[in-house]
């Protein structure tokens, strides 16, 4: 009997190992990539933002591929837009891999229309900027919520009061963040009203729950090129774009 209860209880756990390797590989198998590293299949430039300046340009901003990576800036002097799937997706995480100029401003949308109305997981990768926090991109700024600011230099950050506390002590940052390298943020938006959370190399940096229905139950995933200033020589770099659907 003793031997037969072992048996049995060596099966079951032998079972229970198998089903939870079968669930990571299916969750694994559940990453999608959208961007083929060699055209913008799936992909179309919108310049109907309030970055874009349609009376003298049409093309929202500068978008090409080099290396595998789509790159963005600037077409002319202040003339910007967003790049934007083809697909629209409703519960989702993204991850995608930047290695930007320190000086452009970006932003990952999230269900975004194509006038650029969106949740956007915030790229803004200047002095004064942030990396992952949550923005109402044409929602009236709401909401606008970041836990750090950079100062002048990229290694130099200022932790802000935020729901979320800053998860890398400021001091830590510049060992934590390698500027002229590929880094993973990710995000993911599910609901709506939508919980919006961000991560950087898979760190939680904000979390947030809206109380309101400010946007359709689906939309795009875009990438922006902000517009005003020059930045015409300066670049946003993006690749190793995936997306695994959460409904």
């Amino acid at each position: 009997m003793k031997n037969f209860l072992l048996i049995a209880s060596l099966a079951s756990s032998t079972l229970f190992a198998l089903s939870l390797c079968i669930a990571q590989e299916k969750k694994e198998a559940e990453w999608v990539s959208i961007f083929d590293g060699k055209t913008m299949k799936g992909w179309h430039v919108s310049s109907k933002t309030g970055h874009s300046r349609p009376s003298k340009n049409q093309t929202g901003g500068k978008w090409e591929i080099v290396d595998g990576a789509i790159i963005g800036s600037q077409d002319i002097p202040g003339n910007g837009g967003i790049i934007i799937t083809d697909e629209k997706y409703s519960d989702f995480e993204v991850s995608i891999e930047m290695k930007n100029d320190f000086g452009p401003d970006s932003g990952l949308f999230l269900r975004s229309t194509e006038d650029g109305k969106c949740y956007q997981a915030m790229i803004d990768y200047h002095a004064n900027g942030n990396l992952m926090g949550v923005y109402g991109e044409g929602l009236g700024g709401k909401p606008h919520l970041r836990n750090f600011s950079f100062q002048k230099l990229v290694t130099d950050i200022k932790e802000d009061a935020a729901p979320v506390k800053l998860p890398v002590p400021a001091d830590k940052w510049a060992a934590f963040w390698k500027h002229g390298e590929w880094n993973e943020l990710k995000a993911s938006i599910v609901g709506n009203p939508p919980k919006v959370t961000t991560y950087i190399k898979g760190i939680k940096f904000m979390e947030y729950t809206d109380t309101e229905k400010r946007l359709p139950d689906s939309g795009g995933i875009a990438l922006q090129v902000h517009g005003g200033g020059d930045f015409t020589k300066e670049f946003v770099r993006y690749r190793n774009i995936k997306v695994r659907k959460l409904n």
